[in-house]
């Protein structure tokens, strides 16, 4: 209803536009005294000028658009339509009997009437960008980091939706070549480095980072430098659709801090050896597990097999993929890996083509405590389904690893490095492509620091680390499970593939930047505490050995490892574990901790090697 009332008033207005302006045109080209024979003939040609410069303006759709946002776009197609009307009425008059005009008259009317027209919708334009602007007093002062096209695409919608209360008063970039110039009218007003004495002399209440390109130092030294002002910051995480606070422009997220340049993935390969396929996913209630579930659905599976320990995690992940993928096939089998005749069962089920093994103990602390069942779980748990795998022909097994089997100096990591050379040798005599994927911490699993960091905060502090030299990897966990998938598309078995994870941060580092997220100052609103390093850490953590020979895959972000069973003795690992096992139904810590000195001498507590180390480096 709104729209035809709109409709009506701008044909109404439009209408009185155009007579004005054939009228203005007649008075000026007889200077006040206009012929009566040309009145008339005027009088005659009103309705047809009226009906086809009108019908000019609705055939190009003029009457469909919002003004409000009027720009040079739509003068053009204004003087499109009034020249196309003003040539039809010019044809109509010299092969019909209405009298004609002086030339001049249709020349001046055209000219008025797209000057009217034309004028009358920039018009509304200029009253939104200027007059309501004024009126506007709540609106924040807003400066906007980046002078490019993101951040012209923020100052452009920032100036046409105040339903987002900013007001865009500066750039800044620095880059030279874009000082003192000026983008929508808006100036630069200097460079990163300017940001606190901008903010004084002009009010700052908002900055936006609109740098999609920005790597995560670039991102962090504008925080840390934007932390000293009253400002809040938020950033702009790019695509070109309309802004709103839920979306477009958000608060800064530990990920970006952490920015790395996006998976590409290789879509036909993936597809290749999953579309139609039945994928069972161990673990899958967990962090990774959880979203490989997720992922692997959205590449055309025909079914997919949740298998986990956790009644609720299990329950939680099998809801969400009902909810989401309604086309899929999808089965939650409650079980154990270390209970090898219910995985048996599971298996002969469901016959899965393709296994991703995600279930583990990680926790490196509670491991140390509990080396039995960080064995159980994570040894004779990756033996039973690799061999299960095995047996009934499975296409594709991926064991998801851990950069801590590198020269392992905690329980976690050797019995993760123990399953990759288990794994290896099972694959040595199988149909089956088996294979390793190695890779960091992940933000935002159940355990890492971030979360415990996070918990700290809104308690009120403080954060404790274990060592201010700390260092470790990162990577979000949606990135590692596309670079684990991606891995499964070009193993030929028997590879450990490394995903490169940048460069390796410091556990100090990420928790002053959290901290400043939140808005705090570190060490003045809450203090960071060192508790020293606890049994089994390394200072720092490495994604192979020196002995592991690496190589670049096709894909860039993911490396192999062309000697990945070496490290433990004898020739069979997996008759020395059933031995081991049999001997021992429960066996206790000193038993579990000589079974890993047996079958991986290079694991060995290396913390104080390390620490010492470290501080002669110094």
């Amino acid at each position: 209803m709104f729209f035809w009332i709109r409709m009506a008033s701008l044909l109404l207005f439009d209408a009185l536009l155009i007579n004005l302006a054939a009228y203005i045109s007649l008075w000026l080209r007889f200077e006040g005294t206009i012929p009566v024979e040309f009145w008339q003939a005027y009088i005659q040609l009103s309705p047809w000028l009226t009906i086809i410069t009108i019908g000019s303006l609705y055939v190009f759709r003029l009457y469909h658009r919002m003004w409000q946002y009027a720009s040079l776009g739509e003068l053009y197609g204004i003087t499109k339509s009034v020249t196309t009307s003003m040539l039809a009425i010019v044809l109509l008059v010299y092969t019909t009997p209405l009298n004609p005009l002086p030339r001049s008259i249709y020349i001046l009317s055209w000219l008025f009437i797209i000057v009217f027209i034309g004028g009358s919708r920039l018009a509304w334009r200029i009253l939104r960008d200027y007059i309501v602007k004024e009126v506007s007093r709540e609106s924040k002062k807003t400066l906007i980091i980046g002078a490019g096209d993101a951040g012209a695409i923020v100052a452009r919608e920032l100036g046409n939706n105040y339903s987002l209360g900013l007001v865009p008063v500066g750039f800044v970039d620095d880059s030279h070549l874009k000082q003192k110039l000026t983008l929508y009218g808006i100036p630069v007003l200097g460079t990163r480095k300017n940001i606190p004495s901008i903010v004084n002399n002009y009010g700052i209440e908002e900055i936006i980072i609109a740098m999609p390109s920005a790597s995560g130092k670039a991102i962090r030294e504008i925080m840390s430098i934007c932390h000293d002002t009253p400002a809040r910051l938020r950033i702009f995480q790019g695509g070109s659709g309309w802004l709103n606070d839920n979306t477009e422009i958000r608060d800064i997220q530990l990920e970006d801090l952490l920015r790395r340049e996006p998976v590409a993935l290789n879509l036909d390969e993936i597809s290749g050896y999953l579309a139609g396929k039945v994928v069972l996913v161990s673990g899958a209630g967990g962090s990774i597990g959880s979203e490989l579930c997720r992922q692997l659905c959205q590449h055309g599976i025909d079914k997919i097999v949740l298998l986990d320990c956790s009644e609720n995690n299990i329950f939680d992940i099998e809801n969400e993929l009902r909810r989401c993928f309604t086309n899929i096939k999808i089965e939650a089998e409650l079980a154990d890996v270390k209970d090898r005749l219910r995985l048996q069962q599971v298996f002969n089920n469901h016959r899965p083509q393709v296994v991703f093994h995600a279930a583990a103990y990680k926790h490196v602390p509670m491991m140390e405590q509990h080396p039995a069942e960080a064995i159980k779980n994570n040894v004779l748990g990756s033996k039973n389904i690799a061999e299960i795998a095995d047996k009934i022909e499975v296409e594709i097994f991926i064991l998801i690893s851990t950069d801590k089997a590198v020269n392992p100096s905690n329980v976690m990591g050797a019995t993760k490095r123990i399953a990759e050379i288990l794994i290896h040798e099972i694959g040595q005599k199988s149909k089956t492509r088996f294979a390793a994927v190695r890779f960091g911490n992940v933000l935002g699993s159940r355990g890492s620091v971030v979360p415990i960091f996070t918990r700290q905060i809104e308690e009120g502090g403080p954060i404790t680390i274990t060592h201010p030299e700390m260092t470790r990897y990162f990577m979000t966990i949606p990135e590692a499970v596309q670079l684990v998938i991606q891995a499964g598309a070009i193993t030929r078995g028997g590879e450990i593939f490394v995903l490169d994870m940048g460069e390796p941060i410091k556990i100090l580092d990420l928790a002053e930047d959290l901290l400043r997220l939140y808005g705090y100052t570190p060490g003045q609103d809450i203090d960071i505490e060192i508790t020293g390093i606890r049994p089994g850490e390394k200072l720092f953590e490495e994604l192979f050995t020196a002995r592991e020979q690496m190589a670049a895959t096709h894909h860039e972000r993911i490396y192999i490892s062309a000697n990945p069973g070496t490290g433990a003795t004898g020739e069979n690992l997996s008759e020395k574990v059933d031995l081991f096992f049999a001997r021992n139904s429960f066996i206790n810590s000193s038993d579990a901790v000589e079974l890993l000195r047996t079958v991986l001498p290079e694991y060995q507590n290396k913390t104080e090697t390390i620490i010492r180390e470290k501080t002669l480096n110094n």
